[in-house]
């Protein structure tokens, strides 16, 4: 791969164009925050809309019922949902067509790559490719058990569960979701339990597993993708700030303090584009070392994302908390966003053991 291939081409501008102005039109940030107070936060509506648009399945090849373009682009469009904050369940879905897509599914892709069913893998929103997926039990030919905090499932009406060595499809209506408690009523988690609910098989052996790993660290790519949309927007936010605010008799961008903490915003920026665009053209072309760059992406996005909320925030002062700006919002993203699909800490470890670099001993642990 080359710097070049970094550049985003033609046609990626163009799908950015069109899913910003979706955006503005359908989701401003004071819609977006006036929906977090109702109960339903997550605007469907919205997300029948973009799947209208190609955005449900741009990674599924045109013979399953997908776009057949890549997974850089469904980066692309994770950037702009990032930038807006936007309440739409895109990455879970992503993340079970991904898992669908690897296990060669021909019964449920189309459907679900289409947007006409919305999908959830059922692991915990924490789990990271490198971690064992949480499972339930299958008795009696029944799926009993049940997993927290599972992203995007409120609104989903397909699950994916793994139970022993398959991989099986649940109608949600057959499982209890329950939303639980987030920080970022954005992106609603929900805690779901089977009780006897019925599945059909859609894949079992070694292949769910590997196929599970794989679309963790395609998930992982596109929550990269994300966080730089969100760092890049948080950025011109508080740029526009210093431009326009005024104290001593000066803008507040005059002073070189604030300058160099936006300075500092902005190279972190960058680090995480050359960073996430990486991992989704490794996603994109199935290369060996998705799993080295997903980890990587995700280790750089996640603080780079909250460093820019943060200075956003404090950069606006007494007002950047205030329901009269949309940084909360961002902040409230960042924030959890920082633990999904695996800590940056985490994927720090992963990358070590991934490159062979073993771990440097805690100080003061035993010999």
């Amino acid at each position: 791969m080359s710097v070049g291939d970094l550049i985003y081409t033609d046609t990626e501008e163009q799908l950015r164009a069109s899913v910003r102005d979706l955006l503005a039109d359908r989701a401003p940030w004071p819609a977006v925050l006036a929906r977090t107070e109702t109960a339903e936060p997550v605007d469907t509506d919205l997300w029948r809309r973009l799947a209208q648009l190609g955005g449900a399945g741009l990674a599924v090849p045109s013979t399953w019922g997908g776009v057949d373009a890549s997974w850089r682009e469904a980066a692309v469009v994770a950037e702009e949902l990032g930038r807006a904050v936007a309440p739409l369940p895109f990455l879970g879905h992503a993340v079970a067509t991904a898992l669908l897509l690897e296990l060669g599914d021909e019964d449920l892709l189309p459907a679900v790559a289409a947007g006409e069913r919305t999908a959830a893998v059922v692991v915990r929103a924490a789990t990271a490719a490198h971690e064992n997926a949480a499972s339930v039990d299958l008795r009696d030919g029944r799926l009993h058990g049940s997993v927290p905090a599972v992203l995007d499932a409120t609104t989903a009406d397909l699950l994916l569960v793994r139970a022993g060595d398959a991989l099986y499809a649940v109608d949600a209506a057959d499982a209890r979701v329950t939303p639980a408690p987030s920080l970022d009523r954005t992106r609603p988690i929900a805690d779901i339990s089977f009780d006897g609910a019925p599945g059909t098989v859609v894949a079992s052996g070694p292949a769910v597993d590997e196929a599970l790993a794989k679309a963790l660290q395609i998930g992982a790519v596109l929550l990269a993708a994300e966080q730089l949309g969100l760092a890049q927007r948080c950025l011109e936010i508080a740029v526009q700030y210093l431009q326009t605010r005024r104290q001593f008799g000066r803008l507040i961008g005059e002073f070189q303090a604030l300058k160099h903490r936006a300075a500092d915003v902005w190279v972190r920026n960058s680090g995480v584009r050359a960073a996430a665009r990486y991992a989704a053209d490794c996603a994109a072309t199935d290369a060996a070392d998705l799993p080295v760059a997903a980890a990587l992406a995700q280790a750089a996005a996640s603080p780079a994302a909250e460093l820019a909320a943060q200075e956003c925030l404090q950069l606006h002062g007494g007002i950047g908390f205030t329901w009269e700006l949309p940084v909360h919002l961002y902040l409230k993203r960042a924030k959890s966003s920082a633990i999904l699909l695996g800590t940056a800490d985490r994927h720090r470890a992963a990358i070590g053991d991934l490159v062979g670099i073993p771990a440097v001993p805690t100080e003061g642990a035993a010999a």
